[in-house]
């Protein structure tokens, strides 16, 4: 599965990919053979329902709206680099990075951009603010799943 995965993934692509995400070549290229395995339909392109067959993903209270994390506005598709973009969000803050290229734009698991990327997972109307209603529906959705892992009904 590696090998089909390197062959496919041109290391111009993953150069690009490296340094718009911070992945290392080992990395990128395990992803893109996990990405390959997601891709149902062989086209390159992932759809929600491939995120769905996740398993972790499917229990995960959240697992709705992390999926359309990876997907911008009005699409239904996501390929490898968009699928990149989105996991770069949840890469580890390294202090060697905070000054690694000072005048680049800043690095998509910046702080700033997690805050944004964590944000955007609660804003559901995408109104570019959080109302009380989204956030009343989360604490609904984390306090069932809880209950449910528990196997208690303290609802």
């Amino acid at each position: 599965m590696g090998s089909r995965a390197s062959t496919l993934l041109r290391e111009e692509e993953i150069e690009e990919i490296k340094k718009e995400t911070g992945f290392s070549h080992s990395q990128i290229t395990r992803l893109y053979s996990r990405f390959t395995s997601l891709d149902k339909g062989e086209n390159g392109t992932l759809s929600r329902e491939d995120f769905q067959r996740i398993p972790e993903l499917a229990i995960n209270p959240l697992g709705d709206r992390i999926i359309n994390a990876f997907f911008p506005e009005g699409e239904d598709q996501v390929n490898f680099r968009g699928f990149m973009r989105t996991l770069a969000h949840f890469r580890p803050i390294e202090d060697n990075e905070k000054n690694k290229n000072s005048s680049a734009s800043e690095p998509l698991n910046s702080r700033t951009n997690k805050l944004l990327f964590a944000f955007r997972l609660y804003d559901l109307d995408r109104d570019d603010k959080i109302s009380r209603d989204e956030l009343l529906q989360v604490r609904r959705l984390l306090k069932s799943c809880l209950c449910a892992y528990l196997s208690v009904n303290i609802c």
